[in-house]
């Protein structure tokens, strides 16, 4: 029987149950940023001072927020974003996230950095997923783990740029973050305050990361690993290199970590299907802009060249909205379907996207809008960037 999630109205509300039923240091590195978290914050309040155009006496009957992103129908602009430790949200987590998108009918995005593999969302989700690849040094992995997505029927490809070297989250380092936790007194203390979650992981083998144990050279146990991802993240990455993932995919190519206008020019150059404004969750460089803030300005220098997507910061449908008024032809949610996750499982993302959808829809209701072919930013008054 289903959970009566009705009282659970906004995304603030999954996150209130997530930190009650996730341990503190997978809770903490979902909702962390870098150094101060000043970007990460400003993902967030940025979004807060951009104001819609109420509009009365129009036809609101038969809306719709169906589109398509990279040609794939979707029931709104909304994909759910790459994530890393996902399974230790809560168990088997990329699994039922990705479960819970395809019934919604948005994309599901797996992280190279999952604890479920790119072969357990497979067998366990109906409709073809995206992949998430981080470039690390050793290509012959890079390539295995391409040939891995190709097999396991994935759509897209989605390259993220933005972490050739990791930026500095003081929670992680404080936790010490580890897949599974170690075994010290302050990480038993809190999860004996978790029962419900350490019960779930008790009924799973999955509790390290799919993709690379077992699959990576050297890497056949947690002990290895740590090194392993240590040494990998390659800081050479360069443009060419891009030329050859998308020749070695042969797909449907997104490029993620675009922030600045010379590199969306150059990333729509690239022939990639669609890039990704986003400071990846204000987690690599504290100080950089905002990714809503950024997007204005990328969209118009690319939008007819490339599709220009944006995560960082969506906390509500109107968020999502927002952000299509300034150019966005999609979006990516990580925190609001993580908290669902945390919380509730694969019903708690799905009931993150339905808060998000209703917000979405009522709003553009309200714009005196019925579809998005409408919106656009006269939805919203002057000012926005």
């Amino acid at each position: 029987m289903s959970k009566d999630l009705s009282r659970i109205t906004d995304i603030a509300d999954l996150q209130r149950v997530a930190r009650r039923r996730v341990p503190r240091m997978f809770y903490d590195y979902a909702d962390s940023g870098a150094w101060t978290e000043s970007t990460y914050r400003a993902n967030e309040s940025d979004f807060q001072k951009i104001r819609f155009r109420q509009r009365v006496a129009v036809d609101m009957e038969g809306r719709s927020l169906a589109t398509q992103m990279i040609g794939q129908d979707v029931s709104m602009p909304v994909a759910l974003a790459p994530t890393g430790l996902t399974g230790m949200q809560h168990a088997d987590g990329e699994m039922l996230a990705a479960q819970a998108a395809a019934d919604f009918g948005v994309p599901f995005t797996l992280s190279t950095m999952s604890i479920c593999s790119i072969e357990d969302v497979a067998r366990h989700t109906r409709k073809p997923f995206w992949f998430q690849l981080y470039v690390m040094r050793d290509r012959g992995f890079i390539e295995d783990l391409i040939g891995r997505a190709r097999d396991a029927g994935c759509s897209a490809l989605m390259l993220t740029l933005d972490l050739q070297i990791l930026g500095q989250r003081h929670k992680d380092i404080k936790n010490g973050l580890s897949a599974p936790p170690k075994p010290t007194l302050a990480n038993l203390i809190d999860l004996v305050t978790k029962p419900r979650w350490c019960m779930g992981m008790l009924g799973t083998p999955r509790r390290t990361f799919g993709n690379i144990v077992g699959h990576a050279k050297g890497v056949k146990d947690i002990s290895s690993l740590s090194s392993w991802t240590a040494e990998q993240f390659d800081p050479k990455l360069s443009w060419a290199d891009i030329e050859w993932i998308k020749r070695t995919w042969g797909g449907k190519l997104i490029l993620k970590g675009i922030l600045d206008e010379e590199d969306a020019r150059m990333a729509a150059d690239s022939g990639a299907d669609a890039l990704v404004v986003s400071n990846h969750g204000g987690r690599q460089l504290d100080g950089a802009m905002s990714s809503i803030e950024a997007l204005p300005g990328i969209a118009e220098a690319v939008g007819k060249d490339i599709e220009v997507w944006m995560d960082g910061g969506i906390r509500s449908g109107q968020d999502v909205l927002k952000a299509w008024a300034l150019g966005a032809r999609g979006t990516l949610i990580g925190r609001p379907f993580l908290y669902g996750l945390g919380a509730f499982g694969q019903e708690g993302v799905r009931r993150a996207l339905e808060i998000i959808y209703k917000e979405a829809d009522i709003t553009m209701a309200l714009c005196g809008r019925k579809n998005l072919s409408q919106v656009d930013r006269s939805v919203l008054l002057p000012g926005a960037f």
